[in-house]
């Protein structure tokens, strides 16, 4: 792959993606759309309002709008990838396209009904030594963002998380108290790929896999009700 960078540390420098993005046509981490399209289907709703965090030149916002999810709100931090998105699906009606950090959404509280981030959190955590403890710096950035989504989800919103990480490893960061979100494990996808549920109105409850570092990566699904 042409651009890799020499040191994983690169892929939180804002400079590495916008020499990247204005070269680069597309490139989809963990797979496109397609992948998850049928476990997704099952939450998310065609009017449901969606924001992607870290949308980066990925197909999948296109491929949802194609699938007749038509309000999509995309953000990434890079200004060469946005403006690049933005000129290439101009065409989308009720699409957009805004520069943004994670950490500081510039949305009223309870704006969308999901939201989605696909390996975005998985870069900002490049240079942790070990996945059982993240460095107090990674926390506070994760803490952040997390806080920003849960703020920005409406009442039984979902918060849709497909990471490289297995699902144990993510449940320790999601699963904090001041979120008010509860998790549960559902069926494994292709791909070793794996589903959780977070639904405040029910208990937690895990599957036999569910305390397993498989070291697959997995889709975690998130819902919140403040």
């Amino acid at each position: 792959m042409d651009h890799l960078p020499d040191d994983n540390s690169r892929y939180k420098d804002i400079d590495y993606w916008d020499e990247r993005y204005k070269t680069e046509q597309c490139f989809d981490w963990l797979g496109s759309f397609s992948k998850f399209q049928h476990l997704l289907e099952k939450h998310v709703h065609k009017e449901d309002s969606i924001l992607i965090l870290g949308c980066g030149n990925s197909s999948m916002s296109g491929d949802m709008y194609s699938a007749s999810y038509h309000s999509i709100t995309n953000i990434d931090y890079s200004s060469v990838c946005i403006s690049t998105m933005k000129a290439r699906y101009s065409d989308c009606v009720g699409m957009t396209w805004h520069q943004m950090d994670v950490r500081q959404l510039s949305f009223p509280d309870a704006s969308f009904d999901v939201i989605i981030e696909k390996a975005t959190l998985d870069a900002i955590m490049v240079e942790e030594k070990t996945p059982w403890e993240v460095s107090p710096q990674t926390a506070v950035f994760i803490h952040q963002a997390l806080t920003e989504v849960r703020r920005c989800l409406k009442p039984g919103g979902r918060f849709v998380s497909v990471t490289f990480a297995s699902p144990l490893f993510r449940k320790r960061l999601y699963a904090r108290t001041e979120y008010n979100w509860s998790i549960k494990n559902d069926c494994p996808l292709g791909r070793n790929l794996q589903h959780i549920c977070v639904d405040p109105s029910k208990a937690c409850t895990s599957s036999p896999s569910a305390g397993q570092d498989t070291g697959a990566p997995g889709l975690h699904l998130q819902s919140t009700d403040p």
